[in-house]
């Protein structure tokens, strides 16, 4: 396994090829929709990705929909710290979203956190 230490916030330097390394948190959270809300809530998450592109420590975001469940969504968020996330909920943008999804939803999102080990894109 590759062994890592920490050498900056948010970073990490690979003993083996002494490269920094991006470390990442992601979030993801599950939702479940009321009946006819789908495009209000997609339209208000879509402003929230939106506006989360611009704050510190954001990396990228998904919304996805599961293929059989038209009323379920998940948001996939990666960030370079727990930290920079929490400091995002505190930002204005965060707040007016959240009060837009306020009833839209059936009950409490389910959130889980993730340490991101490997991230390829492209």
């Amino acid at each position: 396994m590759l062994e890592r230490f920490r050498v900056l916030v948010g970073r990490e330097r690979s003993a083996e090829t002494h490269q920094e390394v991006r470390v990442m948190v992601t979030v993801i959270t599950h939702v479940a929709l009321k009946d006819g809300e789908s495009a209000e809530w997609d339209a208000a998450m879509h402003d929230r990705l939106a506006a989360a592109k611009g704050q510190p420590g954001w990396v990228g975001g998904q919304l996805l929909k599961p293929l059989d469940d038209e009323r379920a969504r998940v948001i996939v968020g990666t960030w370079d710290s727990r930290a920079a996330w929490e400091s995002w909920r505190e930002q204005d943008p965060f707040r007016e979203t959240a009060e837009r999804l306020e009833g839209l939803q059936t009950g409490p999102a389910q959130t889980t956190w993730y340490e991101a080990i490997e991230d390829r894109r492209g």
